[in-house]
């Protein structure tokens, strides 16, 4: 089992930034790859972007690359999100989620753990 707790979430003004954290309590973290997801109101919930095990595979939704981030400390068991000129369609609860050996793919059927989700709200 691994819990994956989220934070950073917050307001923040149209072109401002935000870092999402999320930690997970797992001493095999290096061999998890981790995705990040976010939901819209009234939306269906959305691939963002997600960090191979080995981390050397990074892969982002069109709507955020070139914008966000993901990177992964292992020592620290935690996976970031940096979001950098964020724009008012960012707005959504934020999640990030975990497999085994995963293949980082945007189906977040296909990963097992999940966090609780932070939300980012982004003003006009």
């Amino acid at each position: 089992q691994v819990q994956l707790v989220e934070s950073g979430g917050g307001l923040v003004q149209a072109g401002g930034s935000l870092r999402l954290s999320c930690a997970a309590s797992t001493r095999t973290f290096t061999g998890y790859t981790l995705g990040w997801f976010r939901q819209a109101p009234g939306k269906d919930r959305e691939f963002v972007g997600s960090i191979s095990w080995s981390a050397d595979s990074v892969s982002y939704t069109n709507s955020v690359k070139g914008r966000f981030a993901i990177s992964r400390d292992n020592a620290k068991n935690t996976v970031y999100l940096q979001m950098n000129s964020l724009k008012p369609e960012d707005t959504a609860v934020y999640y990030c989620a975990a497999e085994w050996r995963g293949l980082g793919l945007g189906d977040a059927r296909t990963y097992t753990y999940w966090g609780q989700g932070t939300q980012v709200t982004v003003s006009s």
